[in-house]
């Protein structure tokens, strides 16, 4: 199994001893154990989201609520121990606590006891409602791989443009709804402009609910001019993005070269010294 580990050296590094053995299992994927515990891992996030998705079904959880029970109580321990062994084997465990994956792993154990220490809060209707937050366990599975990691860093180079474009396309957004509030009005339905730029994104994105459209000859050519407006905002963010994925797919096609005392990987191809430690390293192919 292809896998990528999240946690770089943010967190720390142990130097030596139990921690650092545990942090080579837990945190990195180049050792046996690492991936075959990765490999526990995947499969026990993609059984829980399963149990949580069928545990939904009134029909199957009147059958089975038992075996149900029992699968989440064995999932929140399993998932309860990685948490806890990841705070242990860095040496910034707040840091890792405070980290986007790291509140994620909270937030998919958290609810299975909530539901034990809240059961009789009022406010919480159905506590059921609050168990179903264990569905984002299914956030951890992008980590383990590869091409999710390629297309966030094709996402990150990109965001400045991205930014832009969104900022541009707000600006649409205000100008047609504006536009449309001018030449509709309240009697066709354009209450307001708030109401307005709504029928402007419904539009763009060629959604078209139909709830609100135009009955004026005017306000159909400017919605023409709209929906095929939307197509360019469709497609431009996509080529960004799509450009970004190219130039990261052709830097993978390099060989990768890990450093041979931290094992730190991501060098150049002309690189002699590890851009972390200093150390020097491999030739690439033994050369």
């Amino acid at each position: 199994m292809n896998v990528v580990r999240p946690l770089k050296r943010d967190f720390g590094r142990p130097d030596h001893g139990w921690r650092r053995r545990l942090y080579a299992i837990v945190v990195e994927a180049e050792t046996d154990a690492g991936r075959r515990f990765d490999a526990l891992l995947l499969s026990a996030i993609i059984l829980s989201v399963a149990v949580v998705m069928l545990d939904s079904v009134e029909a199957v959880r009147a059958r089975e609520l038992v075996v149900f029970d029992i699968l989440e109580w064995l999932f929140t321990l399993l998932f309860t121990a990685e948490y806890i062994l990841r705070l242990l084997c860095v040496q910034r465990p707040l840091r890792y606590a405070l980290s986007f994956f790291g509140l994620v792993d909270l937030i998919s154990i958290l609810p299975t006891y909530l539901a034990i220490l809240l059961p009789g809060f009022h406010v919480l209707v159905d506590v059921r409602l609050l168990r179903m937050l264990r569905i984002f366990r299914i956030l951890k599975l992008p980590l383990y791989f590869d091409e999710s990691q390629a297309l966030w860093r094709a996402f990150v180079k990109s965001r400045h443009r991205i930014m832009v474009f969104l900022g541009v396309v707000l600006i649409l957004i205000v100008v047609l709804g504006t536009v449309m509030y001018l030449v509709e009005g309240p009697s066709n339905g354009f209450t307001s402009i708030p109401v307005s730029m709504y029928w402007a994104v419904v539009t763009m994105t060629t959604t078209g609910y139909g709830d609100i459209h135009p009955k004026t000859p005017l306000g159909q050519f400017v919605t023409s001019l709209a929906i095929l407006l939307g197509y360019g905002v469709i497609a431009f963010p996509a080529g960004m993005v799509g450009g970004e994925m190219v130039t990261a797919m052709r830097q993978r096609q390099q060989p990768a070269r890990a450093c041979p005392q931290c094992r730190t990987e991501g060098h150049d191809g002309d690189a002699i010294y590890c851009k972390h430690c200093g150390a020097q390293l491999p030739p690439i192919d033994g050369r």
